[in-house]
């Protein structure tokens, strides 16, 4: 970060050591993303685009997405598309956070996972909007269709960051984007920017779009247990809100994300049949990844 705000990006040339942990790398990824969503009030807006700077990324983001394939698994062989995507995610049985807190999570194992939950979305869908200029007419629709109950269908006081941003601030919580960064664990970072590096690399756009085939198809139960957990526990009217509209909006938009979006680019671009099952993939072992390391604190 004391390169960003000078603006002297020379130490992070090629011949610097490179990050000494995984979290490091990650937290760098992070924070170098971040200048492509809504940067930093003490960083300069031409870095960008900075060459040094997109050259560490490239860096960064090659080791990571090779950290995933290398862990991936063998993907389904092409057959019946849709069925074949849903029976994936259906097949995937992992432990899960939202159960855990909607019948034995304390009002801080809560408050801490909304400030963990806040790093993704406080930004939400904003990576998918990237993949929009690199899809064709059929597909780009489908996925304005979707962005746009997203974003609010047009009304800025219904746009879920926004929603997510009054339940933290009702939970007395910040709402400024990023403010809990430092505080999050590596699983979160590294989903985060998965998803940024998705949407940003026009070569997996496909896997962007996988990863919200499996994030839609997995959001209606968990958000319904994690409003339940909520109202247990006492909390506000407004973040109880935020998960209540993913429960009947994300039931919909999975049909609409699996058949509409990732069926129609698989029939015209069949090459990308595997690439919207790893980036399906990704996401489900990435919930998987958070909930084994928070159930282990919060349960052992």
């Amino acid at each position: 970060m004391r390169a960003l705000r000078s603006g002297d990006t020379s130490p992070t040339a090629a011949d610097a050591p490179p990050p000494t942990s995984p979290e490091d790398a990650q937290i760098a990824l992070w924070s170098l993303f971040a200048l492509h969503h809504l940067g930093f009030d003490d960083v300069d807006d031409r870095l960008e685009w900075d060459p040094v700077l997109i050259s560490l990324r490239r860096e960064l983001e090659h080791d990571f997405e090779r950290s995933l394939r290398e862990r991936a698994p063998a993907f389904p062989e092409p057959d019946d598309f849709a069925a074949d995507l849903f029976s994936f995610i259906a097949d995937h049985d992992g432990p899960s956070v939202a159960a855990w807190l909607r019948s034995s999570g304390t009002t801080e194992h809560m408050r801490e996972f909304l400030r963990h939950r806040s790093i993704y979305t406080l930004k939400e869908s904003d990576h998918t909007m990237w993949t929009i200029p690199r899809l064709s007419h059929r597909v780009k629709a489908a996925v304005v269709e979707l962005q746009y109950d997203e974003y609010g269908a047009g009304d800025p006081r219904r746009l879920h960051a926004h929603l997510f941003a009054r339940g933290l601030e009702e939970s007395g919580l910040s709402s400024d984007y990023g403010a809990f960064v430092d505080e999050v664990p590596l699983e979160v970072l590294e989903q985060d920017n998965a998803m940024s590096m998705l949407g940003l690399n026009r070569r997996l756009r496909a896997a962007s779009l996988g990863f919200l085939a499996a994030f839609e198809a997995t959001s209606s139960g968990p958000s319904r247990k994690i409003a339940g957990g909520l109202e247990r526990l006492g909390f506000g009217s407004e973040v109880i809100a935020y998960y209540t509209e993913h429960v009947e909006a994300d039931a919909v938009h999975e049909q609409l994300a699996v058949r509409n979006i990732c069926g129609t680019l698989v029939e015209e671009s069949p090459d990308q049949y595997e690439n919207i099952f790893f980036g399906a993939w990704i996401c489900l072992d990435m919930d998987d990844r958070y909930a084994r390391r928070m159930l282990s604190q919060w349960a052992p």
